[in-house]
């Protein structure tokens, strides 16, 4: 399979930087395979409801998948409706993988609300003089989820237009807003450098990430290049050119971030072909903390800046008041690049802000279960036992019923954000990670969904526009030996085909 990191270029193209850093967190989730724990095996059936048995083209997909139907969980039901129209294995715990996003997006919109917006703050511990010299300078991280490239330039440009213009001492990083046990970021499947597996972090800049460009020279030679260029991060490239057509596994480039503490050693190896112009392949590098001094420190120097010290934590001095103050772009916009690319790490951002805005500074893994779980309460929502392991979906032990989901879909229909969290979703067809399915069919366009995809599990929910122009709300869970291979996407296919042309 395609490794999400990296993707051949046949041509001196760039896309940019941002579309492949979302698109790699985004589909690292969607092809993550990792073992799940099965829980007991449901009846199929239901003590209550309409419709219980499995619509007749799901049933013999199934039947020749060999998926057994104790492994589904369905839900259905329109959007002008109180009833569902089928449930099958509705009460039936199961691990929903990413879909679990659309709880915590919902929890998050709800309780925060479309404007709301993330503050990086910046403080000095003297008034600033008319030579704009400081001696150390504080960033309070706000958890700000999306301070990737271009926002962070806007943050130093907002000190440059505030006269600050040498640093003398340190940069010195206020954390305290998140308090947040040490994950070890190989532990779900030993992929420490993805980045659909960098952890939350008050300071989070640019997701840790680093896109390498492996280029073809006409000397014969293999160059690499990084963006951004961070001073504190050591390449080593040890590529040649091999001749053979442009293909195979991340076309022979082999990447590995060294030092397991520091992250900051790149060491490039292997046979790159000689029929191959470029390939992009994007890594988490460094350690928070020193990812945002070097690309501080390199951006300040193209701003015209000077920075003489280092790093080191340390709170804000008492009373003083803010040189600075960088806003996030808003939750309403933010929700659309976690629900449509699947960005992990922004998903847990979204619910340690919740935290801190219900149960107060600072953030834990705690309060903001609990912060979700207060939200989807206030909503209706029965929340017996739904299990929240990661906020994201990124876990094995995450559990929640189709009926629950359901639930979330349908109170985000009744909700004055309603359309935000539509607008959030992939559209079938035309982007995010149903943007390869159904192209030109009838129903392109008329599915805003989210998917979900880890090891022997497979996931689809979301809101079809049927063919009749009614609007159904739809859950389909699979956990079963292989779902996240190619049988679960037949099996949602043909769930979604039915949905669309029969209401």
């Amino acid at each position: 399979m395609t490794d999400p990191g990296g993707k051949p270029r046949r041509a001196r193209v760039r896309s940019g930087w941002l579309l492949p850093v979302l698109l790699v967190q985004a589909l690292g989730l969607q092809i993550l395979y990792a073992p799940v724990a099965w829980p007991g095996v449901p009846t199929g059936t239901e003590a209550s409801g309409p419709a219980t048995a499995l619509p007749a083209p799901v049933a013999r997909t199934a039947q020749a998948l060999r998926i057994p139907q104790s492994a589904l969980g369905l839900w259905v039901q329109a959007v002008d409706e109180r009833t569902p129209r089928v449930v099958f294995n509705g009460d039936q715990p199961m691990n929903p993988a990413s879909v679990l996003k659309l709880v915590t997006t919902f929890a998050a919109l709800e309780g925060l609300g479309p404007t709301y917006s993330w503050e990086t703050a910046i403080y000095l511990d003297q008034p600033l003089g008319a030579d704009g010299v400081a001696h150390d300078v504080w960033i309070r991280g706000g958890g700000d989820p999306y301070l990737v490239v271009e926002e962070y330039w806007k943050l130093l440009a907002g000190l440059r237009e505030r006269g600050l213009r040498r640093i003398d001492g340190d940069l010195v990083f206020d954390l305290s807003r998140f308090n947040l046990p040490v994950e070890d970021r190989a532990a779900f499947d030993g992929q420490p450098d993805r980045i659909y597996n960098v952890l939350p972090h008050a300071l989070l800049v640019n997701f840790n990430a680093a896109q390498f460009r492996v280029e073809a020279r006409r000397d014969g030679t293999v160059g690499v290049t990084v963006d951004p260029p961070l001073p504190n991060l050591a390449i080593v490239n040890h590529l040649r050119s091999a001749a053979g057509p442009c293909g195979g596994y991340q076309l022979g480039v082999g990447l590995a971030v060294q030092d397991a503490a520091l992250r900051d050693r790149a060491v490039l190896e292997g046979a790159f072909p000689t029929a191959c112009r470029e390939f992009e392949i994007t890594r988490s590098v460094l350690q928070p903390e020193t990812y945002a001094w070097g690309l501080f420190s390199a951006m300040w120097g193209q701003q015209g800046g000077e920075l003489r010290g280092k790093w080191r934590y340390g709170a804000v001095p008492p009373g003083a008041k803010p040189l600075y103050v960088h806003q996030s772009r808003p939750l309403g916009d933010l929700i659309r690049l976690v629900n449509k690319f699947s960005n992990n790490v922004m998903t847990r951002h979204f619910e340690y802000a919740l935290a801190v805005e219900r149960l107060g500074a600072p953030a834990t893994p705690d309060k903001g279960h609990q912060a979700i779980l207060e939200v989807l309460g206030s909503r209706g929502i029965d929340t017996t036992g739904l299990v929240i392991a990661n906020s994201a979906g990124l876990a094995r032990e995450t559990r929640i019923s189709p009926r629950q989901l359901g639930a979330v879909l349908d109170a985000a229909w009744r909700s004055p954000w309603m359309p935000e969290y539509m607008a959030s979703l992939s559209l079938a067809g035309l982007d995010g990670t149903m943007r390869a399915r159904f192209r030109a069919a009838p129903a392109t366009g008329r599915m805003h969904l989210k998917t979900g995809r880890l090891d022997n599990v497979s996931a689809v929910a979301g809101y079809v526009n049927a063919a009749s122009g009614r609007r159904m709300m739809i859950v389909l869970l699979i956990n079963a030996p292989n779902a996240h291979q190619g049988p679960g996407i037949e099996l949602q296919d043909a769930f979604l085909k039915w949905v669309y042309s029969n209401y």
